[in-house]
C-alpha cells in the first residue's frame, strides 16, 4: 500500500465528504460541457472540472483505486479520440464543401450546423483536456513511486 493511501484511511470525515462531493463535481463538469455553447464555459472548462474530480478520488483513496478505475492506456486512447473528433469534424466541413471548422456546412440550415459542430468540437476539446490532465497527474505520483 502506498504511504498516500495509508495517511488518507485515517482521515475519515475528508474520505465522507469526498465521496460526497465528487459525483456532483462529475456532473457539474458535464453540465458546464454540454452548455457551454450557451453559456461561459465549454469544453475545456468541463475537461479540467472533470480531471480536478478524479484527482480528488486520487489524492483520497489513492493511486491504486484510480488505476482500477482509469487504466494510464485507457487515458491515452481518449486524449487521441478527443483530438480525432476535433480533426475530424474540421476535415467533415472540408468534404462537405466549406472550410476547415466552417460548421454552417455541417446542417441543412446554417444555425443547426453551427450548434452541432461547436458541440463536436467542445466535445473532443473536453474529452482531450480531461484524459491528458489526469495522464499528467498520473504520471507524477507513477514517477514518484519508482523513486
Amino acid at each position: 500500500m502506498s504511504p498516500m493511501r495509508l495517511e488518507m484511511t485515517r482521515h475519515i470525515i475528508l474520505r465522507v465528504i469526498s465521496k460526497l462531493l465528487i459525483p456532483y463535481i462529475l456532473l457539474f463538469a458535464l453540465y458546464v460541457q454540454f452548455h457551454g455553447d450557451y453559456s461561459p464555459g465549454g469544453g475545456f472548462q468541463a475537461g479540467v472540472i472533470f480531471a480536478a474530480g478524479l484527482i480528488l478520488y486520487t489524492l483520497v483513496f489513492g493511486f491504486d483505486s484510480a488505476r482500477a478505475v482509469l487504466d494510464l492506456r485507457v487515458l491515452e486512447v481518449l486524449i487521441a479520440i478527443g483530438v480525432l473528433i476535433y480533426g475530424g469534424v474540421g476535415l467533415l466541413c472540408l468534404l462537405l464543401g466549406g472550410d476547415f471548422l466552417d460548421y454552417s456546412v455541417l446542417a441543412h440550415h446554417a444555425e443547426h450546423g453551427q450548434h452541432r459542430g461547436i458541440f463536436y468540437v467542445e466535445l473532443g476539446v473536453g474529452l482531450t483536456v480531461a484524459a491528458a490532465m489526469t495522464t499528467i497527474f498520473f504520471s507524477f505520483i507513477h514517477r514518484k513511486q519508482r523513486e
